[in-house]
């Protein structure tokens, strides 16, 4: 008897592909995340997303349920490695934490390929398809609050000090050429410390790594 396999999902994909190391569903998160940063989420339709990656939106499905799960999936890429970051810091001295997670979570904002960021402020996030995305990221906001102690209103710097961090997302929108990913983070690190009316005294083995290779380094 001749054996017939399973039918595969879509058709073969046209032209070539956009990261060829990459799974498919890297490559649907890419093609997203460009699309929604450049013509905005509304505009962008699962039909779209998959003509980008070069596959029919059945293939697509097969592994995303519909296009809030994308940008969900999308947007905790944003906070989820700051976070699990934060809690390596629990017993570092406060203020050289604040220091390291503000190098560290600017390094994550910057580094993403496409500047997905600028996408919290979308109305649809307040929807329920992103409700892991707000727990994270103010989970995230409790990890700064932690680290602004004794001062007054430490409440109330901590989300200056949030806010700081996150306004490298418009900088990355509206400025023609950003500085280097250290110099951005350096600076933000230094303002935040000022905010705070705070200096280190001694550098985090961390401090002067990008983002990406603080995470190299975990990983290893």
């Amino acid at each position: 008897m001749q054996n017939v396999s399973a039918p595969s999902v879509g058709r073969p994909r046209s032209g070539a592909r956009r990261l060829p190391s990459a799974s498919a569903r890297d490559e649907i998160l890419d093609a997203a995340a460009e699309l929604f940063a450049q013509r905005g989420y509304a505009a962008t339709s699962t039909r779209l997303i998959a003509e980008r990656v070069g596959i029919r939106q059945a293939s697509l499905y097969y592994h995303f349920a519909n296009k809030e799960q994308i940008l969900a999936e999308l947007l905790e890429a944003t906070v989820r490695p700051s976070l699990e970051y934060a809690a390596t810091l629990a017993d570092a001295e406060p203020v050289e934490a604040l220091h390291a997670l503000v190098v560290f979570d600017v390094g994550v904002l910057l580094d993403t390929r496409w500047n997905v960021g600028i996408l919290y402020a979308l109305p649809e996030i307040a929807t329920a398809p992103f409700a892991r995305f707000r727990e994270e990221r103010q989970r995230l906001r409790y990890a700064y609050r932690k680290l602004v102690v004794k001062c007054d209103h430490p409440e109330i710097l901590a989300d200056l000090v949030f806010g700081l961090v996150e306004s490298v997302i418009g900088m990355r929108r509206d400025l023609d050429a950003l500085p280097g990913t250290e110099i951005l983070q350096q600076t933000v690190a230094a303002a935040a410390l000022r905010l705070i009316d705070r200096t280190p005294s001694g550098p985090p083995s961390s401090r002067n790594l990008s983002g990406r290779k603080v995470r190299e380094e975990q990983h290893r």
